[in-house]
């Protein structure tokens, strides 16, 4: 069955480098726990895990946001470790304290039982993926994700989330063979998970490095960069005749945006920590090439001070960012608004409103001035 054209494409636009009318926004964990509907949802499916492994609980969170905000995406409904479950490591989410695994990888017995896993045992999230872009109907674009080999190491040797990352910091620089080879597996996993959220009907896919900013420089570049990397190449760079932006976002990577700027990727996710206007002379314009778009990066925390205050530091962003992009005849500097990280579950939800409508309205305003 064959999808709706896409009406509004504007993400999709600022992603390739192209000017567009206004910045889009869409916010990392926008379907979340923040939307009493949401709440709502999960209270019938039981569950986290009941939510994302059924395709119409998936497709009617997805779009809960969108029925609320003039958001310029919607994301797939899921879950970064999604890939390590169907290695068969045993994910489960106890309520108030994260995901565990009921396995870890932590031995090099551990380690040679690693494989790809089967993507049908992933059917589900491409069900949801193709079920959410048919409700869409072209009305906004669907992203797909996946975690990044590192951060999935990261849980997958831990066993769940981590203060100190002291498992997988030991692996690394005790057994940095089998942490390779970790690497190597996730990398591959990730690649093929991502082509068949595409084929499923993702039109853009980003790639979650949440943990990278908790490795020290030098090893940053050697166990996450360079699998993400592996994974980027793993992509199609068009399905279906229409071309599929990639994103990354490594939270706290700041220092090593430049380098960041070498991936085959699109566009570049930032984090709170990050001047947008220093980000775009660094990497979104480069010799030879138009450079990255940028994404990101206001602070969640914002969202929980009032309308007034959201709204100020919202443009306070898009004034950091600088001049848009308004040439059509040609790509540029663009940016896409976002949270540096993911929506707070105590956010009002009359706070989100505030931060899109003023994201839109000034951002138009900044075009329209030039």
């Amino acid at each position: 069955m064959p999808f709706a054209p896409l009406r509004n494409d504007t993400f999709v636009r600022a992603c390739l480098g192209q000017a567009t009318p206004y910045t889009p926004v869409w916010l990392m964990r926008q379907a979340g726990r923040y939307l009493p509907e949401y709440c709502a949802t999960r209270a019938r499916a039981g569950s986290f895990m009941g939510l994302a492994t059924n395709v119409d609980f998936a497709t009617e969170v997805t779009l809960q946001p969108l029925q609320r905000y003039a958001l310029d995406a919607a994301i797939l409904f899921s879950d970064i470790l999604t890939v390590p479950d169907a290695m068969g490591l045993g994910l489960s989410f106890a309520a108030g304290e994260g995901p565990r695994f009921a396995r870890s990888v932590r031995s090099e017995a551990d380690v040679a039982a690693l494989a790809v896993p089967d993507m049908e045992r992933l059917r589900y999230v491409f069900d949801a993926a193709t079920s959410i872009r048919r409700a869409l109907d072209g009305r906004v674009p669907l992203i797909g994700f996946s975690g990044s080999p590192w951060t999935l190491a990261c849980y997958m040797v831990e066993g769940g989330s981590s203060d100190d990352y002291r498992h997988v910091k030991t692996l690394l620089y005790a057994r940095p063979d089998l942490m390779h080879r970790v690497l190597a597996i996730n990398a591959d996993a990730v690649g093929l998970y991502l082509r068949h959220q595409i084929e499923a009907g993702a039109q853009a896919v980003m790639v979650f490095d949440s943990w990278g900013g908790v490795l020290a420089d030098g090893m940053f570049q050697r166990f996450s960069l360079a699998y993400t990397q592996r994974v980027l190449a793993q992509l199609p760079r068009q399905h279906d005749g229409q071309t599929i932006p990639r994103i990354v976002f490594t939270k706290g990577g700041a220092p090593w945006l430049a380098e960041m700027a070498t991936l085959d990727c699109d566009v570049l996710g930032v984090d709170w920590t990050v001047h947008l206007g220093r980000a775009r002379a660094l990497v979104g314009g480069l010799p030879g090439g138009p450079g990255k778009a940028l994404q990101g990066n206001l602070d969640p925390a914002v969202l929980l001070s009032t309308p007034e205050a959201v709204a100020q530091q919202a443009v306070a962003v898009l004034e950091a960012f600088g001049a848009p992009h308004t040439d059509p005849t040609r790509r540029g500097p663009t940016h896409i608004f976002n949270l540096g990280h993911g929506i707070s579950q105590h956010t009002p939800p009359e706070h989100v409103a505030a931060l899109v409508q003023t994201v839109h309205d000034h951002s138009r305003r900044m075009r329209q001035a030039r």
